[in-house]
């Protein structure tokens, strides 16, 4: 049977910030390709009350873990209707080509497609938002790749898969095996995900075009309010594959006095965060997107000033 890539569903694992949600539902309502469906991964025990749309809407309850973001995909992904899925996450809002962008370069690509995301400051979205205003204000990223000139671009590193905003055929997710679903919490299962991917020879490629606006919300960079599942994750990580992952933010565990992640023996939580650590790590308003590599260089220059008192000393 022949795909028919235009038979598109889209995958929403969600939690809490019902606003964000409706804001999501908003862009899909206004997509130059309709999807057959909107399939939302409630990892909450209330189903949303959600807007209309003009394409049936699905919530499946997900009960397991507080954030069992890979089973939600997987469940989701696995009732899908559609030929063609699309992954977002909840804090996303499509512009109005991300589905056709989508399905257009997936005929002629059979891996996994990654499209673009534009980050929004604090407030962007309150009362009628437009595309032309986040267009105007939205930042990308400092720390991530950002999307070819044009067209397509295959990528050769499986760490730079990010699952916030990404498609691929219904067929290839099916023969990938979906996510680990052993990763619970915060942390690590897109890495995962990207690891097994190009280990069972699936391709993964930028896109221009596929864009989505992130839409603020307060975060942690380097995520201390996750710290249990970040270790417990990257211990799972290097269990599987030989080697740990999410190595940026254990050095500024490491750096902040929170962990011991010496190798060759399990990681050691040496404390809880506070307050400080919190202020240090948190995003506020003004900030589109939370910065792990702000934070580290802070770490680094005073972990550096410390050592040189103490050789002078």
């Amino acid at each position: 049977m022949i795909a028919d890539l235009n038979r598109v569903s889209v995958v929403v694992p969600a939690k809490g910030r019902p606003d964000h949600l409706a804001n999501l539902v908003a862009g899909l309502a206004g997509q130059t390709l309709r999807p057959v469906e909107l399939i939302v991964a409630a990892m909450q025990g209330e189903p949303y009350d959600l807007p209309p749309a003009p394409f049936p809407v699905r919530q499946l309850h997900i009960v397991a873990d507080p954030l069992p973001l890979a089973a939600a995909r997987n469940v989701a992904a696995r009732a899908a209707l559609g030929d063609l899925l699309v992954f977002l996450d909840m804090d996303c809002i499509p512009t109005p080509d991300l589905i056709a962008d989508y399905a257009g370069f997936a005929r002629d690509f059979d891996g996994l497609l990654m499209g673009e995301v534009m980050y929004l400051p604090g407030g962007a979205t309150d009362g009628d938002w437009s595309f032309d205003t986040f267009a105007a204000i939205a930042e990308k990223h400092s720390d991530r790749r950002g999307p070819p000139p044009r067209g397509i671009e295959v990528c050769a590193d499986y760490r730079c898969f990010w699952s916030l905003n990404f498609a691929m055929r219904r067929t290839i997710f099916a023969r990938s095996g979906g996510f680990d679903e052993r990763y619970v919490g915060y942390g690590g299962e897109d890495t995962d995900y990207g690891k097994a991917i190009d280990r069972a020879g699936i391709r993964l490629a930028w896109i221009k075009g596929g864009l989505a606006y992130h839409q603020y919300h307060p975060h942690h960079m380097p995520p201390v309010h996750h710290l249990d599942s970040v270790v417990r994750n990257a211990e799972l990580f290097e269990a599987k594959w030989g080697y740990r992952t999410m190595g940026h933010w254990l050095h500024a565990f490491r750096l902040m006095g929170l962990v011991d992640d010496a190798p060759g023996r399990p990681i050691r939580i040496l404390r809880r965060p506070d307050a400080a650590d919190l202020a240090l790590t948190g995003q506020e308003s003004h900030m589109p997107y939370a910065n792990s590599a702000r934070v580290l260089r802070r770490l680094q220059a005073e972990a550096a000033h410390r050592a040189e008192r103490i050789a002078v000393a």
